[in-house]
């Protein structure tokens, strides 16, 4: 069973996700320049509502390189010191399988999304095996003292393997902190280690680019900042700059395939219930945070289309392959998304549909049968979680 969310939300000046020359995001579509926000943003402001939307701290993730210090931190805690913390705590992740940064041992080789307990399920697991996880510190650290006098040898050779083998037992034990069955971070989006395979995961949800559906040009604001203290015989100011923007109303879609989360959460259905809330609800309200501060662009969507269907996907980004040109965007921009989406059901057939849920806050439904019409938020999110148990 899948979950559609089509979304059509309006933002006024902002720069919600920028490039690396700090101008919002773009992308060509239809031949037409488009506001772009990535799928990296909107999950991840997703992922920072899940727990105002219903799931405990534990049961979702964070996505880190500091695994080391931060468990070395907790060790100190519990009485350790603190040097030989780092050490032990770098042995447990190389006897896992995992590799660090070859310049700074202190962090893993890349980002790491786990449950927020994995620190201290890997405290854990070096206190139980702290003898031959300390012996392993202690001799890279000598070979690695050694390499450093030795500068004929090249720093690519550094050993990046720990020479510690865990029994089955301890192993399993220890392998508890990169699981995922009790993640719903990972759960939803997977998780890919190339060190080691056994801990990927396959993403149970799939989240596109948000694109304008219209075509855009970005625009600046060239800004001053006088100085307060600045004597009342001085004029002049004391910072200038530019900020690029633009203004746009996005298409956002992002599906939710519940096997795959169900398989992923090892069958445990009540955790999976409050898992796709918070997914549907998360995203709903998700906006990012870019520059924030200075343009407060905090506006939720106005549209809202679902379809809870048994098989098959439609992202409907083609209803804005000529782009919008009407004033009121988000009248015309609902009647293309609601046309396009009818055309392809006449088309294709509605087999696999149990349900199709929309509401707006400003747009006529045209096409939609009334019983397909949510008079509120609320009331939308009700009827999709009741289709999936249906």
């Amino acid at each position: 069973m899948i979950i559609e969310l089509h979304l059509l939300q309006s933002f006024p000046v902002s720069n919600l996700n920028r490039d690396d020359v700090g101008q919002p995001k773009t992308a060509t579509f239809g031949g037409q320049l488009r506001g772009r926000i990535s799928s990296q943003s909107l999950k991840r402001s997703a992922r920072l509502l899940f727990q105002r939307h219903g799931l405990e701290a534990g049961e979702t993730g964070v996505r880190t390189k500091r695994l080391v210090a931060s468990t070395a931190a907790l060790l100190e805690e519990r009485g350790r010191n603190r040097d030989e913390a780092v050490g032990v705590a770098s042995s447990a992740l190389l006897a896992l399988g995992l590799g660090l940064d070859k310049r700074r041992p202190a962090l893993t080789e890349y980002l790491l999304f786990v449950g927020n307990d994995a620190v201290g399920l890997l405290a854990d697991y070096c206190e139980r095996d702290w003898g031959p996880l300390a012996a392993d510190a202690a001799a890279r650290a000598k070979a690695a003292e050694k390499k450093k006098a030795d500068s004929s040898k090249d720093d690519s050779t550094e050993e990046k393997k720990s020479k510690v083998r865990p029994d089955k037992p301890t192993l399993e034990a220890a392998a508890r902190i990169l699981d995922a069955s009790r993640v719903v971070d990972v759960a939803l989006f997977g998780r890919m280690i190339a060190d080691n395979k056994d801990f990927n995961v396959n993403a149970a949800s799939q989240v596109a680019h948000a694109i304008s559906t219209h075509a855009v040009v970005n625009e600046y604001d060239y800004f001053t900042a006088v100085d307060d203290l600045q004597p009342s015989d001085e004029s002049g100011a004391d910072m200038i700059g530019t900020v690029d923007f633009n203004a746009a109303c996005y298409y956002r879609y992002a599906n939710l395939h519940l096997d795959q989360l169900s398989h992923n959460l090892r069958g445990d259905t009540d955790l999976m219930a409050r898992a796709t809330r918070a997914w549907l609800d998360a995203f709903i309200d998700a906006v990012p945070s870019g520059k924030q501060n200075s343009m407060a662009a905090l506006t939720p969507p106005e549209t809202l289309l679902v379809v809870v269907r048994d098989s098959g996907a439609w992202n409907l980004a083609n209803a804005f392959l000529k782009p919008v040109s009407e004033s009121d965007l988000m009248v015309a921009s609902t009647r293309a998304l609601l046309g396009h989406f009818n055309r392809i059901r006449r088309f294709y057939g509605e087999g696999g549909i149990r349900a199709i849920v929309a509401a707006s806050v400003t747009a006529e439904l045209d096409g939609l049968a009334e019983g397909e019409i949510a008079p509120s938020r609320h009331e939308l999110v009700s009827r999709v979680l009741a289709a999936t148990k249906a």
